[in-house]
């Protein structure tokens, strides 16, 4: 017996634990099962409303004192008012503590009452009970399971859910309930395919609607949020419970509204996070949709909070000239470059295949430097991948690589100097040689055309120049950035392009339809409508596609799915597979991962790998056992990881007159329809990995005496979670099935992870073409690596957290500030406190505390405060008359506020003022805000660089993005008070958003991507570029 055997069985593992835990919970909704089931069908119904009042009580003396202080804010002064909030805050904490308590008192009942209201749908075709008034106005609007009947309401047991008409014929079973109470507790349930999911979902989300604010039900597709809101939507509504999708209504509608105030809401991940973006974009109230983040249940939970949770959603809009890129007229000089790159690979295999024959250790270490060029050249070329898949030459090549990065990559270039560029495949990068640059610059007359100037040694030298006016040195300074930003976005075109045409391939990284270029997801296969890449790289695949190439564009908001998530008060999740990941839910989200048995022990045999030693000989060996299985008349489901396999497969299918259907992501919209006839007798389906996610694959008539569905995997994923996922096809509520993967050297995972060793094994075994290994030790071996490059990825995820963090505790503060200027508060405090903020710190920067009244700077306080606020100039005379900075300070503040009252009187009513600082701050902060996104995403694109100086790059993007910060407030404060002061009362007061909204990067409307800064942005805090030697916001930057 291992040590971890011992351990398990002294103390019990994890999951015998938890089961544990969650016992007494479904034996008390057991014991109470029975009375509830013994109540007449109102009786049932009255025990909700029951349930309802008994926790909306327990926190109804700290609701009241809510309500009290919320009333006081208004006449409350500035300065105290934070006490306020934060008393408010405390108290609404503790509202949702009682909440908790009160649910957890409640739970068994409220569990009992779902599950018997499930058993009294599946029993009975109609219910009848005394009609409420929500029954009458279910039945006004025309929902096809309730009709009134005098003062009776008649429920229907049958009804449409997903365009499809269904009889409800559902009872939770008991490892349901133990799934519920794992999502009531905010925790994930890992969950079998075919263990219902959705039905367990019913459980909590009753319980936790009965608070009345608010459940939210997060699915991966917009299909499965409307099928399930239809599905599930009348066992709740029976009960009273409002139930709503935000799918079904357009963004920022009353609808949408109304559909977030339901007791219960459905809706897809990206909408719910776009919706909180809009919603800190609106400019009144009543544009606001979403309420607090109270309660939400991830479907797919792994799929959201992991494999996109990082991905940002973006609301962008156009930004001007966007139209006007470079892309297409750049596009034939990448052309030729990278022909030019091809032909250069080609010869370099060519060589290094002739010399590493030889027997001269000479020629051959010639021969491994050829190789190695060829595969920085283009290491994605199927021959180079076969050779590298020969004995030894991926470790010669390994070992001239290691020659060429000693003493810090110091012989690199003399690696990489006869190529055109050079592509780093994990970094995912392409940098242009100067052989390159010569190339696409031809006989042009400026032979820097594609190189960009050291514009800091430029803008010294200019500074340095003497006998020029401040109006020329001025003018050529312009002259030196516009250069410089012509150039920089001429040379990020050409990189971008460069991506396109060499990283990125079509039907397997994108797909092209209806003239546009769509992104094809990695994991589930499927086209992610709207979504576009970052940084120009859209635009590049758009050009090399000879499709439109759409406008850039700014972005107004942004938010990671991962950071969105965490604002709520409590959040579990479900999913078929999260159990491999449980570190990452943990660390990130103190998410718990607790696994739920079978109601029905699981019967797939998952076999060991087959490795095969190339790819064309794996291939040939899954045509031969698919062709095996359908003569058997077992239904096949074939995994792929990417669309381009998917078809490849389909064609030798084809050639051999096997019929099958194929999943991906030209057919996404069929998924449904190819998912449920999966399990059909001698039915061959190919799919990308994950695709038909959340429909059942349900086996035919007799397919279970056959021995049930087979699995096969055509490669292994970085992620073992990926390969349970479509292990979890078969194995149905007990059903019988076989699982295997099919592996060759060749693959991705295998090339760039460990193929040496199992190279050597084959070699040593003599193992003939054709042939393959399987054995238990080659399947641990394969998912030893998958764990290290879990691990790796992790790592990754969790250091890109960090640099999120800083954002996002960012937005929080300017979104919460925001939120109070939209809800009318009076700004009346917060402008006098900006205007005396201003004269004091303008005072600060201009003249010292410690300096005599006869060397203040009279003139630069004049010229940086009287813009802003438009008092009489400061004389000489009087600076001898105030003495100290204290006194100056004093009696500019006073001046100030007079003018400011002053201004107010203008306007006939008060509230027209108030008004208007309200829109001019709302305006101010919007404009600084997307700026700032802007600013920071800039800086984080070169914050690596700082490693190279022995400086840990995340705490300097920390620092330099406090004082980004700080210097936006600053800039917020400054703008609101001039325009305040310049504004005329003529003038009509409307709130208006600053920039016109285009769409999305995930809906259909999406029209482009963040355009990236031309020049290099010049930070507050960075030295002057002039070489004053001045801090910028000092120098040049108190000018710009």
């Amino acid at each position: 017996m291992g040590f971890n055997e011992f351990i398990s069985k002294l103390f019990g593992n994890k999951a015998s634990r938890d089961m544990k835990e969650i016992q007494p919970w479904v034996e008390k909704v057991k014991a109470v099962y029975p009375e509830i089931s013994k109540l007449t069908n109102d009786e049932l119904r009255a025990k909700t409303e029951e349930l309802k009042k008994f926790i909306k009580d327990s926190a109804a003396e700290e609701n009241k004192k809510i309500e009290e202080l919320k009333a006081t804010i208004e006449s409350t002064d500035l300065e105290k008012r934070e006490t306020i909030f934060s008393q408010i805050d405390k108290l609404e904490k503790e509202v949702l503590e009682k909440y908790e308590k009160a649910l957890s008192e409640v739970l068994p009942t409220a569990f009992s009452i779902v599950k018997d209201t499930a058993r009294r749908l599946s029993e009975n075709e109609e219910l009848e009970v005394t009609a409420s008034d929500f029954d009458r106005e279910l039945a006004a609007q025309g929902r096809d399971f309730v009709r009134i009947e005098g003062d009776k309401a008649i429920w229907k047991n049958h009804w449409k859910a997903g365009g499809n008409e269904m009889t409800w014929n559902m009872v939770h079973y008991d490892v349901q309930l133990f799934g519920g109470v794992v999502l009531h507790q905010g925790k994930i349930a890992e969950m079998a395919t075919g263990e219902g999911k959705t039905l367990v979902a019913t459980l909590p989300v009753f319980l936790n609607a009965l608070t009345g604010n608010g459940v939210h039900v997060v699915t991966v597709n917009d299909y499965l949020a409307k099928r399930d809101s239809e599905w599930m939507g009348p066992l709740y509504m029976f009960h009273g419970l409002s139930v709503d999708c935000i799918d079904k209504h357009q963004p920022n509608s009353e609808a949408r509204r109304r559909a977030y105030m339901a007791d219960i809401t459905f809706g897809t991940n990206n909408e719910f996070g776009f919706d909180y973006l809009r919603d800190n974009m609106a400019v009144s109230p009543k544009d606001l949709v979403q309420r607090k983040h109270n309660y939400a249940i991830v479907d797919e939970v792994d799929s959201v909070l992991i494999d996109d949770a990082r991905t940002p959603l973006i609301i962008s809009g156009p930004v001007p000239k966007g139209d006007q890129q470079l892309f297409e007229v750049l596009r034939p000089l990448v052309e030729r470059l990278v022909e030019a790159q091809r032909k250069l690979a080609t010869q370099y295999l060519a060589d290094a295949k002739r010399l590493i024959a030889s027997d001269k250790k000479e020629d051959q270490e010639a021969g491994f430097l050829a190789l190695f060029r060829s595969h920085k050249a283009l290491p994605k070329n199927k021959p180079l991948i076969k050779f590298l898949s020969e004995p030894g030459i991926k470790a010669g090549m390994l070992k001239t690589e290691e020659i060429y990065m000693e003493q810090n990559n110091k012989r690199m270039p003399e690696a990489v100097e006869p190529l055109y560029f050079v592509i780093d495949e994990k970094l995912k990068s392409v940098d242009l040689t100067d052989k390159g640059v010569d190339l696409i610059t031809g006989n042009s007359q400026d032979p820097t055309l594609f190189v960009l100037p050291d514009i800091a040694a430029q803008l010294s030298e200019l500074e340095n120049q003497k006998g020029l006016s401040d109006e020329e040195r001025l003018a050529k300074k312009d002259e030196l950035m516009t250069n410089y930003a012509i150039k920089a976005e001429r040379v990020h075109t050409i990189n971008q392009l460069l991506k396109a045409y060499t990283m990125f391939e079509k039907d397997t990284d994108y797909v092209v339809m209806d003239g546009q270029v769509k992104i094809v997801d990695e994991q589930t296969g499927r086209i992610m409508d709207g979504r576009r890449w970052s940084d120009g790289l859209h635009q590049a695949v758009e050009a090399k596609e000879g499709v439109k190439v759409e406008a850039a564009t700014q972005t107004f908001a942004t938010i990671t799915l991962q950071n969105y998530f965490r604002m709520y008060h409590k959040l579990s999740g479900m999913t078929g597979t999260a159990e491999t990941e449980a570190g990452e839910f943990w660390d990130i989200y103190k998410l718990d991962v607790v696994v739920i048995p079978t109601n029905r022990p699981i019967a797939r045999i998952d076999m060991n790998d087959r490795v095969y030693k190339t790819k064309r000989e794996k291939y040939k060996a899954v045509i031969e056992e698919i062709e095996k299985m359908v003569q058997a008349g077992r239904p096949v489901l074939v995994g792929t990881t990417s669309v381009e396999i998917s078809e490849m497969l389909s064609k030798m299918l084809t050639l051999r007159k096997i019929e099958h259907n194929v999943l991906n992501a030209k057919l996404h919209q069929k998924e449904a329809e190819i998912v449920a006839k999966a399990g059909q007798s001698s039915t061959v389906t190919i799919a990308t990995n994950m695709a038909g996610r959340g429909t059942d694959i349900k086996l035919g008539d007799g397919v279970t005496e056959l021995g049930g569905l087979k699995i096969i995997g055509t490669e292994r994923h970085e992620s073992r979670r990926i390969d349970n996922q479509l292990r979890g096809r078969s194995g149905r509520q007990g059903d019988p099935g076989e699982s295997q993967f099919f592996i060759s050297l060749e693959d991705d995972l295998m090339r760039l992870f460990g193929s040496e060793k199992l190279l050597g094994m084959f070699n040593a075994l003599g193992v003939p073409e054709g042939e393959q290994i399987q054995h238990k030790m080659l399947t641990s071996a394969i998912e030893k690596a998958q764990k290290k490059i879990e691990g790796n990825n992790f790592g990754i995820r969790k250091n890109l957290l960090e640099y999120d963090q800083v954002m996002n505790d960012q937005r929080e503060i300017i979104y919460a500030e925001r939120l109070r200027v939209l809800n009318g508060e009076s700004m009346r405090d917060v402008i006098y406190k900006m205007i005396t903020d201003r004269v004091e710190n303008t005072v600060d920067t201009c003249i010292s505390p410690d300096l005599p009244a006869e060397e203040w700077d009279i003139n630069e306080l004049n010229q940086l405060l009287i813009p802003i606020i438009p008092l009489q100039q400061v004389t000489p005379e009087q600076a001898k008359e105030y003495k100290d900075q204290k006194k100056l300070k004093h009696a500019l503040k006073e001046q100030a506020v007079k003018l400011y009252e002053e201004k107010e009187a203008e306007f006939p009513e008060p509230e027209a003022v108030r008004e208007l600082e309200r829109v001019i701050l709302l305006k101010v902060i919007d404009r600084k805000w997307m700026d700032h996104i802007d600013d920071m995403d800039q800086l984080r694109q070169g914050i690596g660089l700082q490693a190279y100086g022995q400086r840990d790059p995340l705490v300097e993007y920390k620092m330099s993005g406090y004082d980004m910060f700080e210097e936006m407030i600053n800039s917020i404060q400054e703008d609101t008070v001039r325009l305040l002061f310049h504004v005329r009362v003529e003038q009509k007061v409307e709130r208006e958003q600053v920039a016109k909204v285009t769409g999305t990067n995930k809906d259909e409307t999406a029209q482009g991507v963040p355009k990236k800064r031309a020049a290099a942005k010049v930070y507050p805090n960075d030295p002057c570029p002039c070489g004053s030697g001045k801090k910028y916001k000092q120098c040049c930057g108190r000018k710009a």
